[in-house]
């Protein structure tokens, strides 16, 4: 877990992204047709307890899964931290997982495949960062993207 002095980036979805784009995708996805890997994200809330449901791009890397914020620390990941525990959801399958936050030293190659899977999507949300930027420049900014690695429970 992050330590309470862990940076807070987040940058708000504007009107079409959470009103038409990120509704459209969910709608697609729950019915069975995940778009580039898109999953429902359904996590409870951390104080109301109340399941929320989000629609996150699933990345794989050397044979393991992973959950990228590019908006930074949102709510979705503030309540996974708090639950410890969600489900991804593609049409009728719901797969139950544990997540585990990566440190900052090990974002780099995350970051680096997620950038060239869904630059066109999130390319902006970057700041001037691309899958051919050096890692040094990557961690740079690594604190303001969490990580999880998905594991099945």
């Amino acid at each position: 877990m992050p330590a309470t002095d862990a940076p807070t980036r987040y940058l708000a979805p504007g009107w079409f992204t959470r009103n038409v784009f990120n509704r459209g995708i969910a709608r697609l996805t729950r019915l069975g047709l995940s778009l580039v890997g898109s999953r429902v994200l359904e996590v409870r809330g951390r104080s109301s307890g109340v399941l929320r449901s989000n629609i996150v791009n699933l990345l794989e890397v050397d044979g393991q899964r992973y959950l990228v914020a590019p908006r930074g620390h949102t709510e979705w990941v503030r309540n996974l931290r708090a639950a410890g525990a969600g489900t991804l959801r593609v049409g009728r399958r719901i797969e139950a997982f544990s997540p585990e936050e990566l440190t900052d030293a090990v974002k780099p190659p995350i970051l680096r495949a997620y950038l060239r899977r869904w630059k066109w999507e999130v390319g902006r949300f970057f700041e001037d960062l691309d899958a051919d930027s050096s890692d040094e420049r990557i961690s740079a900014v690594a604190a303001g993207f969490p990580v999880f690695r998905v594991t099945p429970s």
